[in-house]
């Protein structure tokens, strides 16, 4: 309809600008925060871009998907757990099934 603007109907083109508006926001945010504290500021990590690399230094968590059977089954055990007002932690938070892939499993199959 308004050909003029069609460099910017792009979901790509927003998201980049969104990430600069990211980036920016972190390195302002960085900058008053040592301000406050009479420290240099730490160049803050930028904001991932569609098609990089991750860093190898960054902490990714969990180790793929977990198999819907045993999603299910760990969702009705935080149900039950739940209904009896036992969360099994101090923080209500306990963690996810680890996957039946993995080499540790308990019952020495190794996936």
């Amino acid at each position: 309809m308004y050909p003029e603007y069609a460099a910017w109907s792009s979901t790509l083109k927003t998201n980049a600008i969104l990430a600069e508006v990211v980036d920016i926001l972190n390195a302002l945010n960085a900058n008053i925060m040592a301000i406050g504290s009479g420290k240099p500021a730490k160049r803050p990590k930028p904001y991932p871009r569609p098609g990089k690399q991750p860093n190898k230094d960054e902490k990714h968590f969990g180790r793929g998907a977990l198999p819907v059977d045993q999603l299910h089954q760990w969702i009705e055990e935080r149900r039950a757990k739940h209904a009896r007002g036992s969360t099994g932690h101090h923080n209500g938070h306990t963690s996810a099934p680890r996957s039946s892939t993995e080499s540790d499993r308990a019952d020495g199959t190794g996936g």
